[in-house]
């Protein structure tokens, strides 16, 4: 049962790098329209952020593949200290570059915790390996909770708004170092580090592996370009801030949330199946949207984005590792965050570009072609498969 108490850590790890990562897109944005030197620019430390995870997710990965995933998440929460740390310096001096390289910082700290759900899925048996992931990502519940209180009663906390804020992360990723150092996940062996395995292009070649990085990056990018502006989109619509915090609370609840039965759903219905319900309910977000600016109107939309991202960013991650060998890991695990990271990393600057430009009703609809795309792409290896299956009956 070593497997289990592995993801227990796991879980409450991700509970913080959740709680660091949604406390920052609360304020980043609302701060950034503050000190930026135009309106455009609001959302450019979230951009930061996710660009500095983008560039850090393979060193990440191969990091750990040498030193193994203990010292790899050790290494990200002293790092995510250090990015808190520079950027409660940029609100105490007002500076809104240094705040976006601080949050560079963040960003490197949360390209090691994507790694939190690959590491339950080596800890785990080979049937359990959808369950480990799920579970694992329960531990966003508490960070979506945390997150939120946390900006919300340490905002005002000294004279400089918002410096509170960034001096509880260092608190919050000093806690993730130190349940790190509890885990015991075995290395590779000697052969494993050595071997490179197949080259890049004849693995990503596969249309497995097409489908599992268009729907992580599905999730990501559309959930962020929603995300992301919705604190704008609600204070231009005169909703306070209380109202912010109260629906990205909910938001991340319908993210992981969903966590503690995925896996068995992936294990019942098929991973495809999942996919195109995730992908299905990203729709019937975007509808809601569209639809109204009230509070529940927000609600409903956010939250069935979390649950949607929640089918589409787990069955993406236990497609994926149907493609790779052991060997492989590394390159295969790095490639796909940096691709969904890179995603992440355009939605959240096109988010301020266009909130500030075209308004939340546009913005809303460029999202539809995206999760068109992927449903289509998920349907399509559906068929493959089913045909596969029938042509071995005999």
């Amino acid at each position: 049962m070593a497997h289990r108490k592995t993801v227990a850590l796991l879980a409450a790890t991700q509970a913080l790098l959740l709680t660091n990562g949604i406390t920052l897109v609360t304020i980043n944005g609302l701060l950034g329209l503050q000190l930026a030197p135009a309106r455009w620019l609001a959302t450019l430390p979230i951009t930061t952020y996710v660009i500095g995870g983008m560039l850090a997710t393979l060193p990440a990965a191969f990091f750990m593949k040498r030193y193994g995933r203990r010292s790899g998440f050790m290494l990200g929460g002293t790092l995510g200290m250090v990015g808190a740390a520079i950027s409660a310096l940029a609100v105490y001096l007002g500076s809104f570059w240094l705040l976006c390289f601080g949050t560079v910082f963040a960003g490197v700290y949360n390209a090691f915790g994507q790694q939190f759900r690959f590491a339950a899925a080596d800890a785990a048996p080979p049937d359990w390996k959808s369950k480990a992931i799920s579970l694992t990502l329960t531990g966003g519940i508490i960070g979506g909770v945390i997150g939120p209180e946390a900006a919300k009663h340490t905002r005002n906390l000294f004279e400089v708004a918002y410096l509170g804020s960034y001096l509880a992360l260092i608190g919050f990723a000093a806690l993730s170092v130190l349940i790190a150092s509890r885990l015991r996940i075995p290395p590779l062996t000697a052969a494993e580090q050595a071997a490179r395995g197949r080259p890049w292009l004849q693995i990503a070649r596969q249309p497995v592996f097409i489908v599992a990085v268009m729907a992580a990056a599905c999730g990501y990018g559309v959930m962020n370009l929603l995300m992301t502006a919705t604190p704008l989109a609600m204070d231009i619509c005169g909703l306070p801030f209380g109202d912010t915090a109260f629906i990205l609370q909910w938001h991340v609840i319908g993210m992981f949330a969903p966590s503690f039965f995925t896996g068995g759903l992936i294990k019942r219905f098929g991973v495809l199946n999942i996919l195109i319900t995730g992908a299905a309910l990203m729709f019937v977000c975007i509808a809601i949207a569209l639809s109204g600016v009230t509070l529940m109107h927000f609600w409903w939309a956010l939250v069935l984005l979390g649950i949607g991202w929640n089918f589409l960013f787990i069955g993406g991650t236990t497609l994926l590792t149907e493609t790779y060998r052991a060997e492989e890991k590394a390159k295969v695990q790095g490639s796909n965050d940096f691709i969904v990271l890179g995603v992440q990393g355009l939605t959240s600057l096109s988010s301020g570009a266009l909130i500030t430009s075209e308004g939340w009703f546009r913005l809303n609809s460029l999202a539809l072609p995206i999760v068109a795309m992927t449903a289509l792409a998920s349907a399509l290896l559906w068929l493959h498969r089913r045909a596969a299956r029938n042509l071995e009956k005999p």
